[in-house]
């Protein structure tokens, strides 16, 4: 009988005992989440990064020049003003191609170029190519970079049709700005920066004459 106490008391102060160590292990941690595609790093991030730019100052020009101003060409054996716009539009689709993203529907390559010369669909077109290369980007993951695509019809990889595409962009941009200058339109992103220095140059004190 005395046994059977003591049996019974060991476990009246042990069993509290087990049950506050056991409440006090910590639970499991989450595991992290996985790298998101909206923060992509390396390559992906550095296109990214110049590839925003580029929509910003293509789009800038565009808005800018007035719509009168949208059939003028340098030379009658170049292209105009909308037709450049549309041929950076139509690219960004023609290299999204070759990584195997299909165009708009409907969508002719060949008379894309001279398909309109209203300046807020020509606008609407540039920002939609140049969002559909960022959403592309945003899912390709890094090692899709070395997969298979084809650029100029030939044997490529995603990596390479994505570097074409960001350092051959820039070439049509140099020539929207002279297009641009050529009309009397000073590219955005420069008023804005001669504006600030003008400010600062009223804000800034006068020196007294001696």
């Amino acid at each position: 009988m005395k046994k059977t106490y003591i049996v019974m008391l060991v476990l009246l102060v042990a069993l509290p005992l087990l049950a506050q160590g056991g409440a006090a292990t910590p639970a499991a941690a989450p595991a992290a989440p996985a790298a998101s595609d909206a923060s992509p790093s390396g390559f992906r991030a550095d296109f990214l990064k110049e590839w925003n730019a580029l929509e910003k100052k293509f789009v800038g020009l565009a808005e800018a020049i007035p719509q009168e101003k949208y059939t003028w060409r340098p030379t009658p054996e170049t292209r105009s003003v909308s037709e450049t716009l549309l041929h950076v539009a139509g690219g960004n689709y023609f290299y999204l191609d070759g990584m195997g993203v299909p165009p708009p529907a409907g969508m002719d390559r060949k008379s894309y170029d001279k398909s309109t010369t209203d300046r807020a669909e020509i606008v609407e077109r540039l920002k939609q190519s140049f969002g559909l290369v960022r959403e592309t980007v945003l899912k390709t993951s890094d090692a899709d970079l070395a997969k298979p695509a084809k650029l100029y019809g030939q044997p490529s990889t995603v990596r390479e049709v994505l570097f074409t595409l960001v350092t051959h962009t820039p070439e049509h941009l140099g020539q929207m700005i002279v297009y641009a200058r050529e009309c009397g339109v000073v590219p955005p992103w420069t008023a804005a920066r001669q504006a600030r220095q003008k400010q600062q140059e009223q804000q800034a004190p006068k020196k007294s004459e001696p």
